[in-house]
């Protein structure tokens, strides 16, 4: 028989207790500053987490160390070019790496102001992505710049700003360009819609991301002991590019350690969580992933930095 007069107990005081009270959030303000608002996080989980990579990114920049900023189409669809630029004017974020949608997205910004088609409706009857001036820009783009020596971004962003494109003002690349900040990007052959074009060359879109696979190998070599990697919004192409990229550094005989990886993402996915945040700094270093939709997290975690700036 089970007799729970025997149960042995202890006092609750002795025990380890995980929340403590002074590390509730604070009760709202009107009109509290930002900075005020920050302070009044819970000081735990997500909130602390947050707090992490600020205290990273502040770090990295005031010790001159690298923070590679990889980003998904998304972020740039939702509107987050004059925040990225900031970072950039701000000497915050050295190197920026983006998919081949994204350069989609940013000429279009560029040319029209406007961008992202509605993809179903246009499917069906064949014209997704058959736009003209995107591919020809883009295309003829590629074929100048990575002919002429650059790599596939870094083409795409001269381009733009040698161009007259009457929105170049908008244009994450153009300002990337200006302020000396290395775009690289990253294709995979039939994922883009400028691939359908006729005017896609296949051999030079991947002689330039070849060139910009080698430069971020050069780029990891500078977040060791300090430096910061970001990724918004990519689930697979950047966190492979980035783990590949990191270990022909390690294997070229670049000590690469105790740095930190944080990853925001409205879901969970598995490559970013394992490439990006778990692997890469098992030999030294922080990872963080955070939750959260792009066009709210990107913008607080830069506010953050230039608070504490």
């Amino acid at each position: 028989m089970i007799n729970p007069r025997k149960v042995k107990t202890y006092s609750v005081k002795s025990r380890f207790s995980k929340v403590l009270s002074g590390d509730f959030a604070k009760p709202p303000v009107a009109g509290a500053t930002f900075r005020r608002f920050l302070d009044s996080l819970p000081r735990t989980l997500k909130a602390q987490d947050l707090r992490r990579v600020i205290a990273a990114l502040v770090s990295a920049r005031k010790s001159r160390k690298e923070v590679i900023f990889m980003a998904g189409a998304h972020v740039i669809k939702c509107g987050l070019n004059p925040v990225v630029i900031e970072l950039m004017k701000k000497k915050v974020v050295t190197c920026v790496c983006l998919n081949g949608a994204g350069l989609i997205h940013d000429f279009e910004l560029a040319f029209q102001a406007k961008t992202s088609e509605d993809v179903a409706e246009n499917l069906k009857s064949g014209a997704f992505g058959m736009g003209r001036e995107t591919a020809e820009f883009i295309n003829n783009a590629v074929s100048t710049g990575v002919s002429g020596g650059l790599g596939l971004g870094n083409a795409v962003a001269s381009a733009i700003n040698k161009s007259n494109l009457r929105f170049k003002r908008l244009s994450l690349l153009n300002q990337a360009c200006q302020l000396g900040v290395p775009v690289l990007a990253f294709t995979a052959v039939g994922a883009d819609i400028i691939h359908q074009h006729p005017s896609f060359d296949a051999g030079l879109a991947a002689e330039g991301s070849i060139r910009d696979f080698y430069q971020l190998v050069e780029r990891i070599a500078g977040i060791n002991r300090g430096g910061v990697v970001l990724n918004f919004g990519s689930a697979v192409i950047l966190p492979e590019v980035f783990l590949k990229a990191l270990n022909l550094a390690r294997n070229l005989g670049s000590q690469v350690k105790d740095f930190t990886t944080a990853n925001f993402d409205m879901i969970y996915h598995y490559r970013p969580a394992q490439n990006v945040c778990l692997r890469p700094v098992m030999s030294g270093g922080e990872s963080f992933y955070i939750i959260g939709h792009h066009e709210i997290t990107l913008p607080l975690l830069a506010q953050a930095v230039t608070e504490k700036l």
